[in-house]
């Protein structure tokens, strides 16, 4: 049998879309300069940037305004007997606050009910400007790979993606519900019948059922908005087929 191991960069990318939460790690602010970990929401840009909303009251932003080197851990070890087989992702960058309405609506959209806070005074959106990550696939399978291999290739791609995804969203939640829900049902294996669509971008769709999301990605990133409209609809072939 052989022994599948998937693209680490792929996969990277992968599995930071599809979260929505990351272990932030900082260097405190005092002499003995300790790291400390913290667990924040996390949602993404376009462009794969990591996207927080942080209170100026927290240690973390505060050792974040002191020197803005981040790492956040993501991982996929949940239903693995021995969590060290299961894929985890450490990312390296800068954090910088950002007055970005885009990149806030993007993180609200994965985190509604962030709303109820985001607008009090001490909370501020962040934007880490990512260097390296480093890939663990499980056992003997760590790799460090440069940004440039796992972000957006193209800055002009996620532009597009940044100013066509509410008009693609509005039409699919309008005139595609049915869509929405089939595949949701049979491609995800939850079943509802109230699913929406609150994110799309160059890797896939992000789906919501009342409190619940989960994602789907396309066979292969896009390379335009105007390439949205085949990869739904073969998204939409697959899921009647798995009727």
């Amino acid at each position: 049998m052989t022994d599948y191991r998937p693209d680490p960069s792929t996969h990277s990318r992968s599995l930071m879309r599809g979260a929505i939460k990351a272990a932030l790690a900082t260097a405190l602010p005092t002499a003995e300069g300790w790291p400390y970990a913290s667990l924040v929401t996390v949602a993404h840009d376009h462009d794969l940037s990591p996207i927080l909303l942080l209170s100026q009251l927290s240690d973390h932003t505060r050792a974040i305004d002191d020197d803005p080197r981040v790492s956040l851990l993501y991982d996929e070890t949940d239903g693995f007997a021995n969590p060290q087989q299961g894929p985890r992702v450490t990312l390296l960058g800068r954090a910088e606050k950002i007055a970005d309405e885009t990149a806030a609506k993007r993180f609200l959209a994965r985190h509604p009910r962030a709303a109820l806070y985001a607008g009090f005074g001490d909370f501020s959106f962040y934007k880490v400007v990512p260097d390296r990550v480093h890939y663990v696939g499980g056992f003997a399978a760590a790799h460090w790979i440069p940004w440039r291999r796992v972000g957006a290739p193209d800055p002009e791609i996620a532009a597009a993606f940044r100013e066509s995804e509410d008009s693609i969203l509005e039409h699919m939640n309008s005139d595609h519900a049915d869509a929405i829900r089939l595949m949701a049902n049979n491609l995800l294996g939850f079943r509802g019948k109230y699913w929406t669509m609150f994110g799309i971008d160059a890797d896939g769709i992000d789906l919501r059922l009342n409190n619940s999301s989960d994602r789907l990605d396309f066979d292969a990133p896009l390379q335009s908005p105007g390439d949205s409209r085949k990869a739904l609809i073969e998204l939409t072939r697959k899921a009647r087929a798995a009727i």
